[in-house]
């Protein structure tokens, strides 16, 4: 009997949800077009930077290049709420970011995920152009392009395959917690974003709009990932277009 009970909630909690979603909910509405604005501007600033270095260390070679590489590869692994600490002590009145008074702002919270997000970019755009480097770089050095300048080309030769970076680093920024209930504080109104929307609202106990945030950031997760499919599908029918091979079997004959 108890079990039936809990069914009935559950689904009683995901009607509530999906009403919630197709009612154009004004609460439910600013706290997923919060949380989209905080992670498109700390992508924004991240991949800019995320980009220069990535692309730089892809084809610089100097000493200490290994252990700045490692530091690279560790802070992928930084937890959100290690980066949220470090910037709340730089941002807080004592810091000496303190006198921005950004603490508990929108841009605290954009600082945070640019900041966590930034190593993602670098790491993967670095690997990209070190791969490129190595295929077809010298081709460029021979010409005379310094490091930076054939940084550049080969960002501009592997851009297609960037987007995916790009789309990553956004997936990464909106589905994070730890740093933004930090540094934001979850005010409601100003900070609250989905992902500590829902860790609040499911401490309440109020399920429906816990659920209905869930379900719309799995769905924009999930649109991300389609982007991804969709634009690796497109860039191998354009760089291998169905019937070339069987073509130039047939002209060689």
């Amino acid at each position: 009997m108890h079990q039936f009970k809990s069914m009935n909630t559950f689904y009683a909690s995901v009607q509530a949800a999906i009403d919630l979603i197709f009612s154009f909910d004004p609460l439910l509405a600013s706290i997923v077009l919060r949380s989209l604005a905080v992670s498109a501007c700390a992508c924004l600033i991240a991949c800019s930077a995320g980009l220069l270095i990535g692309g730089w260390l892809g084809v610089a070679r100097f000493r200490g290049r290994s252990f700045v590489l490692v530091l690279l590869n560790t802070a992928l692994a930084l937890p959100s709420v290690v980066v949220g600490l470090v910037v709340y002590l730089l941002l807080s009145r004592s810091g000496p970011l303190g006198f921005l008074g950004w603490l508990f702002s929108f841009k605290a919270m954009v600082l945070a995920q640019a900041v966590l997000v930034l190593p993602v970019v670098a790491a993967l755009v670095r690997q990209s152009v070190e791969d490129a480097d190595k295929s077809h770089g010298g081709q460029y050095a021979s010409l005379g392009a310094g490091g930076f300048v054939r940084s550049l080309i080969l960002l501009w030769d592997e851009r297609f395959a960037l987007l995916t970076v790009l789309i990553t680093a956004f997936g990464r920024a909106i589905s994070e917690v730890g740093a933004v209930m930090v540094v934001g504080g979850n005010i409601d109104g100003f900070t609250r974003v989905m992902t500590t929307a829902i860790a609040l609202e499911t401490s309440k106990g109020d399920l429906p709009l816990a659920l209905a945030l869930g379900m719309l950031l799995l769905g924009v997760v999930l649109l991300l990932n389609l982007a991804i499919a969709l634009l690796r599908s497109w860039r191998e029918r354009r760089d291998y277009p169905t019937g070339s091979p069987h073509i130039s079997l047939r002209t060689a004959r």
